[in-house]
């Protein structure tokens, strides 16, 4: 029996950034995805997964499951959108992997649907535990590159390669997505305390996903007219950045967010390069990243705004929405003395809250 499990993740700097081509800082969490695989004598494979209405924070599994069924001596044809259990057989298969027969459970800490990846943990998870059960362990790199194509490239959805990446190497991670996937760890020198929080509002990735790229993706095609082709262009480039008020008004505010998320990824980069590491001064980038997030893409919601302002009450220094938003996660950045009035304060409320510690990527086990 093989165990496999893939950490969450959040997004520290670079929000809907990845999908536009530029970088993006994202660290791992020690919030798991488990596959737990046992090999059968024939070629089904039977899956039980936590059920999804166990969905909040820190929410305990009573033995509760979905059950699923696989032939793997048929094709495995696709019943809709997001048939991940299929997607994970064709692309491992596609890639030479020899898959048998096995029992799964699938278990989770990770909230699901709230923004903290547990779809593509869930998949890497899946498609690690597989592999290695098979005598074939995938190398976290390419761990990555299937997980992605497994989960969004083979039905054509939105999406970038953040999670899957944060999830397989762990960590703390400077991706730059310019010119295919250039990864760099980052030294954890991180002394304060990061608190997730869930807002237990759902979400659709999807349409959250759409209204915050298209009108960006449609502006920059506007103006590469005028030599600018990506974000990239416009914050480096003063004359060209005013070409945005050619555009109208809601296109125009959310490409200039995008701007100003960039420039703060590359402020955050330069400060987590470093040995020593503001609290305050991340607070505050964190902050600023949040507000672009809210007022100029569109993706917080009153509650979220609420928990952050309570957060900041209680002493934080910054936080911000988790994933592409909508509802779903946060988490604010505080010193070590205030987490406990934090997480006091969010029981009171009815908020479930958790203090993060940054982990590594793909673990597995042979039990």
């Amino acid at each position: 029996m093989v165990k496999a499990s893939v950490p969450s993740r959040i997004c520290l700097f670079g929000e809907h950034q990845d999908y536009l081509g530029l970088e993006v800082i994202a660290a791992a969490i020690d919030l798991r995805f488990y596959a737990s695989v046992t090999p059968r004598e024939d070629r089904q494979l039977r899956i039980k997964i936590r059920d999804r209405a166990l969905s909040a924070l820190g929410q305990p599994n009573p033995g509760r499951y979905q059950e699923y069924q696989l032939d793997l001596s048929q094709p495995q044809v696709y019943q809709g959108q997001r048939d991940y259990f299929r997607s994970v057989v064709n692309v491992l298969t596609r890639a030479g992997y020899q898959l048998g027969g096995a029992d799964v459970v699938l278990d989770s800490e990770i909230p699901i649907g709230k923004g903290m990846c547990s779809s593509t943990a869930m998949v890497m998870a899946l498609m690690a535990g597989l592999a290695a059960q098979f005598g074939q362990e995938l190398e976290p790199m390419e761990l990555a590159k299937l997980g992605w194509q497994a989960e969004v490239a083979e039905f054509g959805e939105p999406g970038g390669m953040m999670d899957h990446y944060a999830g397989a190497l762990g960590g703390i991670l400077h991706l730059d997505f310019s010119d295919g996937v250039q990864v760099e760890k980052l030294p954890d020198n991180l002394k304060e305390d990061f608190i997730l929080f869930d807002s237990l509002q759902e979400k659709d990735t999807l349409a959250v996903l759409r209204s915050a790229k298209t009108p960006s993706v449609h502006g920059l095609k506007v103006l590469a007219a005028y030599g600018a082709h990506s974000v990239r262009d416009l914050a480096e480039n003063p004359v060209l950045e005013r070409r945005i008020g050619m555009l109208p008004e809601e296109m125009a505010r959310r490409v200039r967010a995008n701007v100003d998320n960039y420039r703060l990824q590359r402020m955050a980069y330069q400060m987590l390069s470093s040995k020593e590491v503001s609290g305050r001064q991340l607070g505050g980038l964190l902050n600023r990243h949040q507000s672009n997030l809210r007022d100029g893409l569109g993706i917080s919601t009153p509650k979220i705004d609420h928990i952050l302002e309570m957060a900041h009450s209680d002493g934080a220094y910054g936080g911000k929405i988790n994933g592409s938003g909508g509802g779903g996660c946060l988490f604010c950045y505080a010193p070590k003395d205030k987490t406990e009035q934090i997480l006091q304060d969010a029981a009171e409320h009815g908020i479930p809250a958790k203090r993060l510690s940054i982990t590594g990527g793909v673990q597995i086990e042979n039990i």
